[in-house]
């Protein structure tokens, strides 16, 4: 019952989904925890936004090491992050943190970094870390204008590696998007997952639990 959340690209509410997936789990009852193998960008305090919000949405206690393997402070591409700080982001050590927190929790979610394209060392990248831990996945749609293009691009890349698409995601991340039902429509007719649910766009902080209310997991199981 754990998932991999993948983007169209970088800020298309990745965390937000996740977020929304681990309230939903936890609502029914199981033992969820989210994971960011890879995160980039701190606060003033040293901390990810992202694993921080993660890490509340959850409802198991694990270790930092855990759930966020590789934690770089520029806020930059994984790789160039990592090269920065003269660090090989090892895709093996991520999947070993993975299986030791399947052992904590009936649901791991689990956030990609950036799209699904998206470099994490200098020969591998999202689409390996996905054929590697074997999961289904969760394709986070950004609504906005090329969404149509990114989204499509990114589902041919899952299925051409024989990864499970389990479902999708409409986020509607820009508030004045154009013809914003068509488009949906358009992927709708074109993506062969179902459509988990439509965010709508919220100029402030979302909510978790307000924004699991707009997944349907039921249809997870189809």
């Amino acid at each position: 019952m754990s998932y991999f959340v993948v983007g169209t690209d970088t800020d298309v509410g990745k965390t937000l989904i996740s977020c929304g997936l681990l309230e939903g789990f936890a609502a029914q009852g199981l033992s969820v925890v989210g994971m960011k193998p890879v995160s980039a960008g701190v606060n003033e305090l040293g901390v990810n936004e992202d694993v921080r919000l993660l890490r509340a949405a959850g409802n198991v206690e694990a270790a930092t090491g855990q759930i966020n393997p590789y934690r770089f402070e520029q806020a930059i591409a994984p790789h160039l992050a990592a090269r920065f700080v003269g660090v090989n982001i090892d895709l093996s050590r991520i999947v070993e943190s993975y299986r030791e927190l399947a052992t904590q929790a009936d649901v791991v979610i689990v956030e990609g970094a950036g799209g699904f394209r998206v470099p994490l060392n200098n020969h591998q990248d999202g689409a390996d870390l996905a054929n590697m831990l074997n999961l289904p996945l969760i394709l986070v749609v950004g609504m906005r204008l090329g969404c149509l293009n990114h989204a499509l691009l990114t589902v041919e890349s899952i299925l051409s590696r024989s990864l499970r698409l389990a479902g999708w995601v409409a986020n509607c991340v820009d508030k004045d998007m154009s013809m914003l039902d068509e488009n949906i429509a358009a992927l709708h007719s074109r993506i062969a997952a179902p459509l988990l649910g439509v965010v709508p766009y919220c100029q402030n902080q979302p909510d978790a639990r307000e924004m699991a209310k707009y997944l349907d997991l039921a249809l997870l199981s189809r």
